[in-house]
């Protein structure tokens, strides 16, 4: 594919109506990632081909990221999930918030440093001081998704997480079994839970996951 301009591509997406993807500074993460609160009412799972997925083609990201196909957010008995997400969250996580997000949901998000509302941050500093990591569990199914911290401390997890507005987790934080990335972007569990989305920086594959998506607590198991 021949190499576009700028401007080529804003004039692309203003003759389809999308030039408002273009207006943040950060356009390479709104090129990927619509930063919103997720509406009250959500009536359909199914995904329309986006203008710039079209022009540029599904994307293979960097191993060890796991790629999957559409068909895991296929709809399913609740969305595109078999159960509802577990009433008794982590952290105080809201769960229609939760169960909105993770299951009527393609696109949107908790809204930017919805994190820090909850009790996670005061939670991950007591776990830090004793030495240990934090697991993130599915807030459908209580399946394992992310181990973080690991290769960087605790303030660093929540320091990267802090500036961009949402937990962020890297390669070796993401527990593959259970997670895939689609082409796009999507960051998703197996059970078709929808988690967030991969944002590649500079320092490699960037996970960018709601918090309400990963505050299940494991099923038949203590936390960790």
């Amino acid at each position: 594919m021949p190499r576009h301009s700028h401007s080529s591509l804003l004039l692309l997406a203003s003759a389809l109506g999308s030039a408002s993807a273009f207006t943040s500074p950060a356009t390479s993460t709104a090129l990927r990632r619509t930063i919103a609160i997720a509406p009250t009412t959500t009536t359909t799972t199914t995904r329309s081909m986006s203008v710039l997925d079209a022009f540029f083609g599904k994307k293979e990201f960097a191993s060890p990221c796991v790629m999957g196909e559409e068909s895991i957010m296929s709809p399913k008995a609740h969305g595109t999930s078999v159960t509802p997400v577990q009433k008794d969250l982590r952290w105080k996580c809201d769960y229609e918030t939760a169960d909105r997000i993770c299951n009527f949901n393609r696109h949107y998000a908790e809204h930017a440093g919805y994190w820090l509302t909850t009790s996670f941050v005061e939670d991950a500093r007591t776990v830090a001081k004793e030495g240990k990591e934090i697991t993130f569990y599915d807030s459908n199914s209580g399946k394992p998704l992310f181990v973080a911290p690991k290769g960087r401390s605790m303030e660093d997890f929540l320091k990267e997480s802090g500036s961009h507005g949402w937990p962020s987790f890297r390669d070796e934080e993401v527990v593959w079994e259970n997670v895939r990335c689609l082409g796009d972007g999507e960051s998703v569990s197996v059970d078709g839970t929808h988690l967030g989305h991969n944002l590649p920086d500079s320092s490699g594959n960037r996970y960018c996951i709601n918090l309400v998506s990963v505050a299940g607590r494991p099923v038949g198991g203590e936390e960790e």
